[in-house]
């Protein structure tokens, strides 16, 4: 049977970042199955002057106006509304804006302990993305677990081993620049094991300074050139401070590349004892770390590209879908 579902892609415009991931990757296999009709809404374009108007228009007066004949709407954030005549499903990615508020600007800061309670409570389901996120939930905002869901994220295709790698000696990292991925961390890090740090991402919010020796920003890029840059790279460093499961993990992972990550955290559970785990907030330590990748590369590629095959989207649009089924009888 034909299940008619809303998704609200609004953050598209806002991000590239694993949030886009998640949208893009479910929703291409959510349009590939016979039994989900699905259709897709949005506000607002890419300029920050929308955030404002989305979180205080969009979400409680527009969107919910838009549900009729839906049997369920999935917000993949915790911005939704909180009434409407669909059931809502919410998909909840980390709780970095209650662990660390400092490193939001001021809106989120205000938005967020204010409105992400009331979205969680007015939510039929609530799925997390790791069981590191699930527990933040409970802990935090004791949502029940009976209402939690874990659907990890998938991997896209276009992260496989084998393909072409970048030239050169480096430690590449992955995420939007901004304060809690501790990228001057990782540059201090990378300086002092003697190698140069390249960055992929594109500049978020806070004065991130990666300006010194040895540091290359690239920006953002596609796929294939992302991929070519992981199997390069002398390791991945993804130490962040705070991560609800850590994509670039996931595809660096899949793409053969030996990953040092952050210990006791989401992106530890991710890589399932697959890469090099160290102190985030200790600069030789990650140094180290860079240099235990090396020596363990090729059990840590082989075991990484072996935990990375467990994860798909197709598997992540399957759950999803019975999660709808769920919430909707």
């Amino acid at each position: 049977m034909t299940i008619r579902i809303g998704l609200d892609v609004t953050a598209l415009a806002q991000t590239r970042a694993g949030t886009a991931r998640y949208i893009e990757g479910l929703a291409r296999e959510l349009r590939r199955r016979s039994d989900v009709e699905l259709h897709e809404r949005a506000f607002g374009g890419r300029s920050r002057a929308w955030n404002v108007p989305r979180d205080l228009l969009w979400y409680p007066v527009v969107l919910p106006f838009t549900t009729r004949g839906l049997a369920v709407l999935h917000c993949p954030t915790y911005r939704a509304p909180l009434g409407g005549s669909a059931p809502l499903v919410v998909t909840v990615h980390d709780l970095a804006v209650f662990r660390h508020p400092d490193a939001f600007n001021r809106w989120s800061r205000t938005y967020g302990p204010i409105v992400i309670p009331r979205v969680l409570r007015a939510a039929r389901g609530v799925i997390a993305v790791s069981e590191f996120t699930k527990r933040e939930l409970v802990e935090l905002l004791s949502v029940g677990e009976e209402k939690i869901r874990v659907i990890p994220n998938g991997v896209e295709e276009a992260f496989a081993p084998g393909g072409p790698a970048a030239e050169g000696d480096y430690v590449l990292a992955v995420g939007t620049i901004e304060p809690r991925k501790n990228l001057p961390r990782v540059a201090e890090a990378a300086r002092r094991a003697g190698v140069e740090l390249r960055v992929v991402g594109a500049r978020g919010w806070g004065a991130v300074d990666l300006d010194g020796a040895g540091v290359r920003w690239l920006g953002d890029v596609r796929d294939n050139e992302l991929a070519r840059l992981y199997r390069g790279a002398r390791c991945v460093a993804y130490a962040s401070l705070y991560e609800g499961f850590g994509i670039p993990v996931l595809e660096a992972m899949a793409s053969g590349a030996p990953v040092v990550t952050s210990r006791g955290g989401a992106t530890e559970e991710i890589a399932g004892g697959a890469a090099v785990l160290v102190d985030p907030l200790d600069a030789a330590d990650i140094a180290a770390g860079f240099e235990r990748a090396a020596a363990q590369r090729d059990e840590l590629v082989r075991r990484g590209v072996e935990r990375a095959r467990t994860f798909s989207w197709r598997a992540a649009a399957e759950a999803t879908v019975e999660v709808y089924r769920e919430v909707a009888s």
